[in-house]
């Protein structure tokens, strides 16, 4: 039984991968090759640049050039705390530096205007040098 004639439409939207937040020059405080894996990253670096738990990241080291996908966990506020865990602890040392960047999709729209939040950190992570595109909280370290 013919219920009608139907066109059926596909309208595709071009999404477009952006990078959506980065911590450059965070540095390795911590390895720990037995936990079960992810980037430890202290919870106020995570919160001024947008970056969720559990969220997928792409790291490079800038130390030896090695990059690889993981994801962030919380560590403790004000730790300062960036933290190679399970496999990931082969990919640097303690005193490394490392990019740590997050992506998200946009359509062509969005992406017109869209700026990533930027930290460049210092001193161990316990300083911001320059932030984009982010407004930096007072006390970010308690």
């Amino acid at each position: 039984m013919l219920l009608g004639n139907f066109i059926h439409v596909s309208i595709s939207i071009m999404q477009l991968t952006l990078l959506k937040s980065k911590l450059l020059r965070a540095e390795v405080t911590d390895r720990a090759l037995h936990y079960e894996g992810s980037l430890a990253i202290d919870s106020a670096l995570m919160e001024q640049v947008g970056l969720r738990p559990y969220e997928k990241i792409l790291v490079a080291n800038i130390a030896n050039g090695e990059r690889f996908e993981t994801y962030a966990i919380q560590a403790p506020k004000g730790s300062h705390t960036i933290s190679l865990n399970g496999a990931a602890a082969h990919k640097g040392e303690i005193g490394d530096l490392l990019v740590i960047m997050s992506f998200a999709q946009f359509d062509q729209a969005e992406a017109a205007s869209w700026k990533p939040q930027v930290l460049v950190l210092a001193d161990g992570n316990r300083r911001v040098v320059r932030a984009d595109n982010v407004l930096v909280a007072e006390n970010v370290f308690a």
